[in-house]
């Protein structure tokens, strides 16, 4: 199995459509990567929740994995989102992300089907059989309704050694510091929500697969930093600039407020794909009026 650094900040890449959403937009993609190489993220994370992965063919996933592993070039390791909620599925997926190049998976938990702990734990334990690269779990119950606990967390860690980080997005702070403090040593636990980086950071966390970082890498970049290297008076004066940035972002169903934001920037056709839209010409003006105010008190 590849060693995989999982400290910092990891992009949860959108993915940019053509105007009519018909097609993926790789000349804006590539524009993306780029901001993301030259930002010193410590990794990229396609075919998420952000990158619209439920409306993308399987085709479309697999080209969009090979399209960021050519454009990073090795410079980034690749996280791909290979997750569903069938366990042949997940382990199909799983496969063809990596041979298109991604350097781990990341596995959500199984949405809609509502499977109890022990069939989790059976989930996680049979896809993490199947692939001998590195396994990073995605705890979200607010889109995938089940929570899988810390005790199933560490019973899947005590079999499945290739299982080597968790995106905590559970909502709080709570989930993050007792898995850490459990086996904190083992697993790498990675926020999942940009507005509890720094706390969950504070408790043991090393890093953040955010939303934000989309946009403005090079402060999430500096924020993560500061925290690694015990400078949280820096950290907390980043994270309050980008505190109403975060709330912005999600003020409407993600991805379609940070969509919004990379277009008003001239990044990308503000493009999605249904059953998501666009955010609503109210939400538009409260969030560029936002990112106006954040870029002015940044500006030097």
């Amino acid at each position: 199995m590849t060693a995989l650094s999982l400290n910092g900040v990891f992009t949860a890449l959108v993915t940019p459509f053509t105007e009519d959403g018909s097609a993926i937009d790789f000349d804006a993609y590539r524009r993306l990567l780029e901001t993301q190489i030259e930002a010193k993220v410590a990794g990229v994370v396609p075919c998420g929740t952000t990158g619209e992965a439920p409306t993308l063919t399987s085709a479309e996933q697999l080209e969009l994995i090979r399209f960021t592993k050519r454009v990073v070039n090795n410079e980034l390791p690749v996280i791909a989102g290979a997750g569903s909620n069938a366990t042949s599925k997940s382990i199909d997926a799983a496969k063809a992300a990596l041979e298109a190049g991604a350097d781990a998976v990341m596995i959500v938990m199984p949405y809609y089907s509502k499977p109890s702990q022990a069939g989790m734990i059976r989930h996680i334990e049979q896809i993490a059989a199947a692939v001998s690269a590195p396994v990073v779990l995605y705890n979200i119950p607010g889109r995938s309704v089940v929570e899988l606990s810390v005790a199933s967390t560490v019973s899947v860690l005590a079999s499945c050694p290739n299982v080597v980080a968790v995106k905590d997005a559970t909502g709080g702070v709570s989930h993050c510091q007792e898995l850490v403090s459990r086996v904190g040593d083992r697993v790498a636990v990675l926020s999942g929500d940009d507005p509890l980086t720094l706390p969950m950071m504070a408790v043991g966390a090393t890093g953040v697969i955010s939303v934000a970082s989309n946009l403005y890498p090079k402060p999430l970049v500096q924020l993560v930093n500061s925290v690694r290297r015990g400078d949280f008076a820096a950290a907390r004066r980043e994270h309050f600039k980008l505190l109403p940035v975060f709330k912005a972002l999600f003020e409407e169903p993600s991805p379609g407020p940070i969509k919004a934001a990379l277009a008003s920037q001239g990044f990308m056709h503000d493009s999605l794909r249904l059953p998501m839209l666009p955010v609503t010409e109210e939400c538009r003006k409260r969030l560029l009026g936002v990112l106006k105010s954040y870029e002015e008190a940044a500006s030097p």
